[in-house]
């Protein structure tokens, strides 16, 4: 019965009305019969969902550190078999962060997987039925880098790349048929940070995507003008302590229902000389943020969060947050929001014990097609967890 004839029932009856309150999920861990393990060993950095055989269903792009990048396809229960073989490249390198996108406007996604250590990017052109091709010798840039962000930044209509490096961002711009050019110093100001990882929103309601920088340090605000030309803005915009937090993700999301996108940062102390907790900033709806993190965030906040992702946990129409927690400690967590933004730590409720420790990524999504979300552990030096979700 909708809640309007409900309403209009009871005033009839004189009797109080009262509406079913939301279903909280409860996840259970499926890994043991629903992954191939044996391809999931080891450092699964980044996990990205997508269609890959266009079967209607989500399979898994996964980022391999040092090992082979792998596919999982899905059989539509959440059932995962291992579809590398045929349809991706194996190489080993340093894979940190995957970009998805139809680069060259053919009407397939393609994929750009960055690489750290060895400075060995990876670029794939889908043929529209899942097999990749290596076209990596176009990609036109060697570099330290941990992060990739895809927008139509210079809004020309076709899919740019922003790379956050050790030392130097980059801004790769697409000549619309999947080439890219290296135009960082007419574009991105000048700068040497060590970028963890780079989001892209329209921060300040303006039309445009303006960019977030988690770092090693210092954290920043680019605006841009309209033409892909990006601006240091963090000043004044930006709340930080200089010094003080090293931060592994940056997550976006509406927390607090007032149509503008707030910033979360996923922080660690793996260096031994910063604060690991995590800070929730609030948009005023023009691109300034105020660190309200004391006064919205009730949960143990020192445990060394690698990755973070915003979902509706407990059906009430707001955004929840689960955590990837690693190195030591207690395991993932989950906070629920009360709808304003203010969130309280629920874990016990809905995870089963031990799932998900050591996680350095996460990534939440229906993968069995029962209309609620499923959470995917990536797993620091061994193998990754899949829990699905019921209600």
């Amino acid at each position: 019965m909708k809640r309007t004839a409900c309403w209009f029932i009871c005033l009839l009856l004189g009797v109080a009305c009262i509406t079913p309150a939301p279903t909280a999920l409860t996840f259970s861990d499926v890994s043991q019969t629903h992954l191939p393990l044996l391809d999931l060993t080891s450092n699964s950095m980044d996990v990205e969902p997508l269609d890959v055989d266009n079967d209607g269903d989500l399979d898994l792009i996964i980022a391999s550190e040092f090992r082979p990048n792998v596919i999982l396809l899905n059989d539509g229960k959440g059932i995962f078999t291992s579809g590398t073989k045929g349809r991706l490249p194996t190489k080993n390198h340093d894979h940190e962060d995957i970009a998805l996108g139809d680069f060259d406007k053919d009407g397939d996604t393609d994929l750009v997987f960055v690489s750290e250590d060895d400075k060995i990017h990876e670029y794939y052109l889908n043929d529209g039925k899942g097999v990749f091709s290596d076209v990596s010798d176009q990609f036109p840039v060697q570099c330290i880098s941990n992060a990739v962000v895809v927008g139509d930044f210079d809004k020309d209509g076709d899919l740019d790349l922003i790379m956050g490096n050790d030392g130097q961002d980059y801004f790769l711009a697409n000549d619309g048929k999947g080439r890219f050019t290296n135009e960082s110093a007419s574009r991105m100001p000048v700068d040497q940070d060590v970028t963890q990882d780079v989001e892209a929103a329209d921060l300040d309601k303006d039309g445009d995507l303006d960019l977030i920088f988690g770092n090693e340090d210092d954290n920043k605000l680019y605006l841009n003008d309209g033409k892909g030309v990006f601006t240091n803005a963090t000043a004044g915009r930006l709340p930080i302590s200089p010094g003080t937090e090293e931060t592994r993700k940056v997550d976006l999301a509406d927390v607090d229902g007032d149509g503008d996108l707030d910033v979360h940062f996923s922080n660690v102390n793996f260096r031994q000389t910063k604060n690991p907790a995590n800070r929730l900033l609030i948009n005023n709806g023009k691109g300034v943020f105020t660190d309200e993190t004391a006064q919205r965030y009730q949960a143990v906040n020192n445990l060394n969060t690698a990755d973070a992702q915003f979902a509706d946990l407990d059906g009430d129409k707001d955004l929840d947050l689960v955590l990837a927690n690693i190195f030591g400690a207690a395991g993932p967590q989950v906070l629920i929001n009360n709808g304003k933004g203010q969130f309280t730590e629920q874990t016990k409720t809905y995870l089963p014990e031990g799932a998900g420790r050591e996680a350095i990524s996460v990534e939440i999504a229906d993968v069995n097609k029962d209309g609620v979300p499923d959470v995917y552990f990536g797993i620091f030096r061994d193998t990754d967890v899949l829990l699905l979700g019921k209600r």
